[in-house]
């Protein structure tokens, strides 16, 4: 349940509507809302968190990842909400879920303006809990570890399979490692655990 009164109620609901619903859908919120929640969430780090600025990235990373937002969109229990179209089936996926909290932020900050959009962000996020998280973006772990220790070309090729994506991750022309996710980022988030294990024996 959002805990906010919009003035403009075309505004939520066109933040609620998928695309395979109305030409009205969430997807230009949806762009304003992932601008908007970076700047939030590195304001809030900025001003409460002493960390230099690779755990300062860290952390925004992990606030503003679809695997956060989805669970903010449960929390809110949002699903019965969702407008969809007669052709998407099945339950609403993460990707969607994240999208949708996005473009709830830029709606409520295209009706209330930026403080109302840094209260929403502020009741639903636990910010203040930053200290408690586990580091899962092993992607930013292993730019960061790569970048230290070696001097190479860093790159990720993914393609669709039958799991969904698999991911390679390449040091210039090495295949380092390989893993499949359900979405692109969960199978390149894989690949960059298992070659954190292998290049640097790192228990994840």
């Amino acid at each position: 349940m959002i805990k906010y009164k919009f003035k403009n109620d075309e505004l939520i609901k066109r933040a609620l509507t998928h695309s395979s619903k109305s030409e009205k859908n969430y997807e230009r919120l949806e762009f304003l809302g992932d601008s908007i929640l970076d700047f939030l969430v590195g304001e809030y780090f900025f001003l409460n968190c002493k960390e230099d600025e690779g755990k300062l990235t860290v952390l925004r990373s992990h606030y503003v990842s679809e695997n956060y937002l989805a669970q903010i969109f449960d929390k809110l229990k949002l699903e019965k909400d969702v407008l969809l179209g007669k052709s998407y089936q099945g339950e609403i996926s993460r990707a969607i879920k994240g999208d949708v909290i996005e473009a709830i932020i830029a709606a409520i900050y295209l009706d209330g303006g930026l403080s109302k959009a840094r209260d929403f962000i502020y009741q639903n996020f636990d910010l203040q809990g930053y200290k408690n998280i586990v580091d899962d973006n092993y992607k930013s772990k292993l730019q960061e570890l790569v970048q230290g220790n070696f001097k190479c070309k860093m790159q990720y090729v993914t393609l669709p399979s039958e799991e969904g994506f698999t991911s390679s991750f390449y040091m210039d022309e090495d295949k380092i490692a390989s893993a499949s996710g359900k979405s692109k980022q969960e199978a390149e988030q894989q690949a960059a655990k298992k070659a954190i294990d292998k290049l640097f024996l790192i228990d994840n």
